[in-house]
């Protein structure tokens, strides 16, 4: 049976510890609610959702060798995860995010996710050493990358003929990082995903909205570009024949009820449904549905 991956997700996998309250919040609020420890991290929540659609995912990332990073392991691999390509550290500990949510949506958040780039370029050695591919054989597949990589090693992968051939997906891994990918903006077989905030933090300057906010991207040189902004229209912009054309559709009205991870399941979401055939208007509805769920609850972590 072909091991080979569908799609490969490179970037942070850690534990995300959530504390949810059902209640409007702000900075000194102390109130009851739940705290819960999931996988996450971009590309883990990525290749989380991924599974869900059917595809089989394989991680580069790091992890440590420590007792959180064993426990990670397991509940990857249980999800139908690929971690055999995983960089294991023994010096590094397991990276962690922690967020504070209520009813008018996340409040704070912290990302420990020093192991990851403290790792580097160690993460991407199963590109390079024939077991996923060589230079001779460049990956040419699907490529989830997120920002939580260091922007040299994200220019590193900007210029590298391993990357070549690959269908790169980009997205910032909070608008913090934003201007990490900058490098990539330029690549002519990469497609980004961000939100209204980390567009204009790429462009610096303000948008109005999503789709001004695209054309300002390919106008900075990208070829493929996809943002969101939460509730209201998000766009499609990319290159056709010379010309910028650029897919406007709002997502379906829902009580939010989570917001961490809600980028990510549309970004996975809208990869299956390109790889499935979808034209791009239909890819980008189907993406949409498929965050708005999961921001209602109805889709599983």
């Amino acid at each position: 049976m072909d091991k080979t991956p569908d799609i490969l997700c490179i970037g942070s996998a850690l534990w995300d510890i959530i504390g949810r309250a059902p209640v409007h919040m702000r900075a000194g609020s102390d109130v009851a609610g739940r705290i819960t420890r999931i996988p996450g991290g971009v590309a883990m929540n990525i290749a989380m959702t991924l599974t869900r659609f059917g595809l089989r995912p394989a991680l580069l990332t790091a992890i440590g060798r420590d007792s959180q990073g064993a426990d990670l392991i397991a509940e990857a691999e249980m999800l139908g995860i690929d971690c055999a390509h995983v960089y294991r550290s023994d010096d590094l500990p397991t990276d962690r995010y922690m967020a504070i949510e209520g009813a008018n949506g996340l409040v704070a958040a912290i990302a420990d996710a020093h192991s990851l780039e403290s790792a580097g370029d160690k993460i991407l050695r199963p590109l390079a050493d024939g077991r996923l591919a060589d230079a001779g054989a460049p990956w040419a597949g699907l490529v989830a990358l997120d920002g939580n990589l260091t922007q040299s090693l994200l220019a590193q992968i900007a210029a590298a003929p391993m990357f070549a051939q690959a269908d790169l997906r980009v997205a910032p891994a909070s608008p913090g990082k934003a201007e990490r990918l900058a490098p990539l903006l330029a690549h002519p077989r990469a497609t980004l995903y961000v939100n209204l905030e980390e567009a204009g933090i790429l462009c610096q300057r303000d948008f109005p909205d999503a789709p001004s906010a695209a054309e300002g991207l390919l106008a900075r040189g990208a070829q493929r570009v996809l943002v969101t902004d939460g509730g209201r229209p998000a766009a499609d912009a990319a290159r056709e024949g010379g010309q910028m054309i650029v897919l406007i559709e709002a997502p379906p009205p829902v009580l939010v009820t989570r917001v961490t991870g809600a980028g990510d399941t549309f970004m996975a979401a809208h990869i299956v449904a390109e790889r499935e055939g979808a034209p791009r208007a239909e890819a980008l509805a189907r993406a949409l549905r498929a965050a708005a769920r999961y921001v209602s609850g109805d889709m599983a972590t």
